[in-house]
């Protein structure tokens, strides 16, 4: 028997409804993601967090996103898609609530990792309902409203963390997600119809999607390198405890491709994909690009208000310009790709954002926002507006359109895992340890010479595009950038077939 081919119209009150859960429900995530950075001043000296207490304050939620993301997907099109997202909803919350009545670091951290868990149920689910659920005549539409919708929450979500944390505390940055919550809970009950993959629940084939052993290892890989660059400045590089987490994640690293190898298109990562040096190498780039981007959002946040004397509320206002510029730039930097190709944009686009970087190097105490922030960050805006819908479009039309969906998947990781290793190795780079970041003068060094190494890895990937990356042999059919997402959080952008054969965002 054939499903039914999805019927929502965005003008219907089912559509708007269905809209607005998936519209609330990355609103959470993209706050999160946004604010959480400004908020780390406040909470480690609540919480007498050291560096590596705010360190893992960011990356034990995007670990648990790298790593999970995909098999959050496969879940909902085995289970449901509206079951598991309002699961990743719920999860989302509770986590939220945990952060917000941290009364430790440990506590936090703790409260991080499993909110992270639940993003990785949701991440995906907001776009996969908006694509099972509605017309395709109605779809891209739908996807645009929500990409556009997105944007602004996305906009705002800096000058209202700042707002909150100013005004009440930091704890209230999650205690907001509740009321959210509840409001995607009883949308996506009342409005949003439930779908999932017949071919896959029929059958039984999806048993075999459902990579956990390659999951777990790619977690275990990234967590024990993640683990050992963190601890390294206390314990010490030769002390026992990061050697051995190194070794553990390198094991493990190396096991997870081999296990993904021998499982061939059945798994999480069928290593066939990286046949394509054009897709190996556009990975890369988006491991070296969004490791700077992650490293200087974790140093500029904490540097404004402990050096520069910022309020929360000016430091959120301060990265405002770059998730602008990226919300109205990213479609004209993918049609300008699209007809002279993908390696100009690529290069150009992370040497305007070094420019920027170095640029803000020179910020100081009593620091003017219009004359020594604003042009940096609007240089740095530009540069990642350049990349991020080029690079998109590239990894998709780099590959066989029926690996679109992994091969989006992994890029999204990728972009997370490039975050989460600068976070964890950029301080001991710059030796900022222990409580140095409420010391002006060596959080100053440390700023200055983080924002030198990622303009240095945004300098080394304009180099490998320009000397190895290429137009794609094909244009990737239907593929949209979603330039709303924050600048530390790049799309999920899984394209999947729709019930009328064309490849649409995901």
């Amino acid at each position: 028997m054939t499903a039914p081919a999805p019927a929502l119209r965005t003008g219907t009150a089912a559509g708007r409804g269905t809209l607005l859960a998936a519209v609330l429900a990355s609103g959470m995530v993209f706050l999160d993601s946004t604010v959480v950075n400004v908020a780390l001043p406040r909470l480690g000296a609540e919480l007498g967090a050291t560096v590596a207490g705010l360190q893992w304050t960011v990356n034990g939620y995007l670990l648990m996103l790298a790593a999970f993301v995909l098999l959050g997907g496969a879940l909902g099109d085995r289970f449901g898609r509206r079951r598991v997202f309002l699961l990743g909803v719920v999860w989302f919350a509770v986590a939220s609530v945990l952060c917000g009545l941290s009364q430790g670091t440990g506590w936090l951290i703790a409260a991080r990792f499993l909110q992270g868990a639940g993003g990785a149920l949701l991440t995906p689910g907001s776009l996969s309902v908006l694509q099972a659920s509605f017309h395709p005549d109605d779809r891209g539409k739908a996807i645009g409203m929500w990409a556009g919708l997105s944007g602004v929450s996305t906009a705002l979500g800096p000058l209202l963390g700042g707002w909150l944390i100013d005004t009440l505390s930091w704890r209230w940055i999650f205690f907001i997600n509740v009321p959210l919550a509840v409001g995607v809970v009883l949308a996506a009950l009342r409005w949003v119809p439930e779908s999932r993959d017949e071919n896959v629940s029929r059958t039984g084939a999806g048993r075999r999607r459902f990579d956990v052993a390659g999951t777990l290892l790619g977690a275990l890989g990234l967590g024990g390198v993640t683990y050992a660059l963190i601890d390294a400045p206390a314990r010490g590089v030769g002390s026992l405890p990061v050697l051995v987490s190194v070794l553990v994640g390198v094991v493990a690293a190396v096991v997870f491709v081999l296990v993904e190898r021998r499982r061939g298109d059945t798994a999480m990562l069928p290593t066939g994909l990286f046949s394509s040096r054009l897709f190996s190498v556009l990975n890369i780039f988006t491991v070296v690009v969004y490791a700077a981007l992650g490293g200087f959002t974790f140093f500029l946040a904490v540097y404004l208000q402990n050096v520069v004397g910022w309020s929360a509320l000016l430091t959120g206002l301060a990265t405002v310009p770059m998730t602008v510029l990226l919300a109205v730039g990213s479609s004209r930097a993918g049609a300008l790709s699209a007809r002279i190709g993908p390696r100009l944009p690529l290069t150009v686009g992370p040497v305007v954002a070094a420019v920027g970087l170095l640029l803000l190097r020179r910020v100081g105490p009593g620091a003017s926002y219009l004359t020594d922030v604003l042009p940096g960050v609007v240089l740095f805006g530009a540069g990642l507006t350049l990349v991020v819908a080029p690079l998109t479009a590239s990894v998709l039309a780099a590959v066989a359109d029926r690996y679109a969906g992994v091969a989006s998947g992994f890029n999204n990781a990728a972009s997370r895992a490039g975050s989460l290793l600068a976070v964890a190795a950029l301080p001991l780079l710059v030796g900022l340890s222990g409580t140095g970041y409420e010391q002006k003068p060596a959080l100053t060094d440390a700023f200055r010479g983080a924002l030198l190494w990622c303009a240095g890895l945004l300098l080394a990937g304009a180099a490998m595009a320009a000397l190895l990356i290429h137009r794609p042999p094909r244009e990737a059919p239907g593929a949209q950038p979603c330039p709303s997402l924050p600048a530390s959080t790049p799309p999920d952008d899984r394209r999947r077939r729709g019930p009328d054969g064309r490849a649409s965002t995901r």
